[in-house]
């Protein structure tokens, strides 16, 4: 128990000392998915619909 108390104290650790640098990799994440999204959005959109 104590070596998990401790496991988790250092974790807490790093999360604590990079956690600028988690948000910067976590914007960029999320501003990716955003681009991805809006860009198939806008194929979508200015595709022509297949003729039946």
């Amino acid at each position: 128990m104590e070596l998990i108390q401790k496991g988790y104290r250092g974790l807490s650790l790093l999360v604590y000392l990079n956690r600028d640098s988690l948000f910067f990799a976590g914007t960029i994440v999320v501003g990716l998915l955003a681009g991805a999204f809006l860009g198939s959005a806008v194929v979508q959109a200015l595709m022509p619909l297949p003729a039946h």
